[in-house]
């Protein structure tokens, strides 16, 4: 595999790294918070909420974004302003996404539950419609920061480290909020995360639309009508688009591979929780609530600092698709390695699996959406102009996100089939052996169907500056 260095034009200004990373930062903070604030749904000790009502809240939404994320990306894509395509969605969306956020976690613990059912769930499709206003054209903002093959993953990995920051931060607020020197109760503790949360959205949300460039559109056709008319007149063309987008064969495999890696971590995702604290400390939270963030912490953290960086030299060394089934291969090992991670007797082997499960979490954004830059060099090519980067993303990250509604849905059917109970202070055997069973299975499974659709992807390294070069030839460009 040639390593041929990146002129200098191809590369991306570190300043615009970072303001791009603090954007991958927030679509990793929003999900991560709520992630904390669903397992607090359904605690005892929080709102008790019945699990598959809680799955509800968070999956039901996520079937919006079949809707809005294609349209999102349209406009996006066909946007013309003095501030380029994506930067003023990105600023106008950080700002809704904050807002919602905060509103939608005001609730009481002693309200009913199906008050609080219908609220949140209200809310909550309010909030995808504001984090689809910012998340979509975030992402398609970074397809085009660079044209270089390798620029891409170190942007990627960048953005990726930045991101990992919110899943080493968010973990400790199983910490922070159940401490009743800080809060009265943990409903009390999730309003007021909430109400703080919503600035930090806001605040490094805009960071992308001030500070990152994208590519230069001003001389782009064959750009439709993107005002409300214009929209809905052209809902057909947004279809057309999307079908043609699925006609692509290596995008495809890329949704697919991701799909499968990231719902089956994020099915089992909260089981770890329960099972730190009901099997490894018999249900004692106080006891087990540093160990409940300390073990996603790490795995974070080790992600950032060593797994990306890992992956990077690899993808250089050997090219994507093989670095990608490396680490997801690893990745493999690593989940196996729970059964014995989880020990009542030896609590620091909760340690164990983390350096080699690390690697499936850290390859598939990093590599993904590098590779999914690519794949849009490769419809521009076939299709012609204008550049669907917003179609791409929306399809890609709608995947992820139906995916991960899907998934915290049959999270709670898969908790409440085991036996678990969101009332009692303790589990019994048969339900934690299951959800410990479960919790390995199934992610070694998926990564292992993912490893499978990647086999024999095709839009290697030299295929990829081919296209590139055919495309600048082709704009006229130097």
């Amino acid at each position: 595999m040639s390593n041929v260095k990146s002129v200098s034009r191809s590369r991306v200004p570190i300043g615009q790294k970072a303001a791009f990373g603090a954007g991958h930062l927030i679509n990793n903070l929003i999900p991560g918070i709520l992630g904390v604030f669903v397992v607090i749904l359904k605690s005892a000790d929080g709102f008790g909420m019945d699990t598959i009502l809680a799955g509800l809240i968070v999956g039901l939404p996520r079937l919006f974004d079949a809707l809005t994320d294609p349209v999102m990306g349209y406009i996006s894509d066909n946007t013309s302003s003095k501030y380029g395509r994506r930067r003023p969605y990105i600023f106008i969306g950080a700002i809704l996404s904050g807002a919602i956020f905060a509103i939608l976690w005001q609730v009481h613990g002693d309200s009913s539950e199906m008050y609080n059912f219908w609220y949140l769930l209200i809310f909550s499709i309010l909030l995808i419609f504001g984090n689809t206003i910012f998340s979509t054209p975030l992402i398609a903002l970074g397809y085009e920061m660079t044209s270089d093959y390798n620029e891409r993953t170190r942007l990627m990995s960048f953005a990726n480290t930045i991101g990992q920051v919110a899943w080493m931060l968010v973990p400790f607020l199983y910490v922070l909020i159940p401490d009743d020197s800080l809060f009265d109760s943990q409903p009390e503790g999730v309003r007021t995360v909430a109400l703080i949360s919503g600035i930090v959205i806001i605040v490094l949300g805009i960071l992308p639309a001030i500070f990152c460039r994208g590519i230069d559109s001003s001389k782009m056709e064959g750009r439709e009508d993107v005002t409300f008319k214009g929209v809905f007149k052209n809902t057909g063309k947004i279809f057309k688009g999307i079908k043609i987008v699925l006609k692509n064969k290596p995008f495809v495999k890329l949704c697919l591979a991701t799909f499968l890696v990231f719902n089956g971590f994020q099915i089992v995702a909260e089981f770890g929780v329960f099972i730190i604290n009901f099997y490894m400390f018999d249900g004692d939270w106080g006891a087990s609530k540093w160990w409940v963030a300390l073990f996603p912490a790490v795995t974070a953290a080790y992600t950032a600092f060593i797994a990306i960086p890992i992956i990077n030299w690899m993808a250089n060394k050997v090219g994507k698709r093989k670095a990608f089934i490396y680490a997801t291969a690893i990745s493999i090992v690593g989940y196996v390695l729970k059964w014995w991670g989880f020990d009542p007797e030896n609590y620091y082997m909760i340690f164990l699996p983390i350096p080699l499960m690390a690697f499936g979490m850290g390859c598939l954004f990093t590599l993904m959406m590098s590779m999914t830059a690519d794949v849009c060099d490769l419809d521009e090519l076939e299709n012609g102009m204008p550049r669907k980067e917003g179609t791409f993303g929306a399809i890609y990250w709608w995947m992820i996100k139906v995916g991960q509604g899907l998934a915290l849905v049959f999270s709670g059917i898969i908790l409440s089939l085991l036996g678990y109970d969101p009332t009692a202070t303790t589990q019994t055997a048969e339900a934690l052996t299951g959800m410990r069973i479960t919790d390995i299975v199934l992610p070694a499974l998926t990564a292992g169907l993912a490893i499978w659709v990647m086999r024999n992807y095709s839009l290697n390294e030299n295929r990829a500056k081919e296209i590139k070069e055919i495309l600048v030839e082709r704009r006229g460009e130097l």
